[in-house]
């Protein structure tokens, strides 16, 4: 992976400043270290009773679909004429879609087609996404999602010029998503 890092400095002066002045200019402000994967995507084996083991890992430069939603059940009570009493409904998730990433095996790929073509419905998978540090190998959140299923797989276009095999877009499905704060 390929790390770039632009930084310059520039210092005008107005008045005075000249070579004899004591007063140092301050070192320039680092800027953000460019880092086209921030994403670590892993996938574990969601078997009830068998071990949580590694499936498939990958890293993507763009995740959405992080959300979910409470729709609330509005109660009307027999004398109350001002409004509804709100109580907590149903949670729905919207479907996560992983763009732009690179995966050193075609796991993926299996998982998808064996849910989709293969008519293995049972085949999930418990899926972290860690979101990282600039510039390093940390994660900063950690997003578990349970039970993921796939519902979309989109590769990239083919070049001859390109040298790497990517993802484009992966779409799955899930029932459930918390969020942990590493450190």
């Amino acid at each position: 992976m390929a790390e770039f890092g632009l930084s310059a400095s520039v210092s005008v002066g107005f008045g005075g400043g000249g070579p004899g002045d004591a007063e140092a200019s301050p070192p320039p402000a680092q800027e953000p270290v460019f880092v086209p994967f921030r994403f670590r995507v892993q996938l574990y084996s969601a078997d009830a009773g068998a071990p949580s083991a590694l499936i498939c890992a990958g890293a993507f430069s763009e995740v959405s679909g992080l959300e979910a939603t409470m729709t609330p059940k509005a109660i009307r009570e027999g004398g109350r004429n001002w409004g509804e009493l709100q109580r907590a409904g149903t949670t729905s998730f919207a479907t996560v879609v992983l763009k732009r990433g690179m995966t050193s095996v075609g796991d993926l790929w299996n998982w998808f087609e064996s849910v989709n073509r293969l008519s293995v419905t049972g085949y999930r998978m418990r899926a972290t996404i860690e979101v990282l540090a600039d510039g390093s190998d940390t994660p900063r959140l950690v997003w578990t999602l349970a039970n993921a299923l796939p519902v979309k797989f989109k590769g990239a276009d083919l070049s001859a010029s390109a040298a790497q095999v990517a993802i484009e877009e992966l779409h799955f499905v899930h029932e459930g998503l918390t969020l942990a704060r590493p450190g």
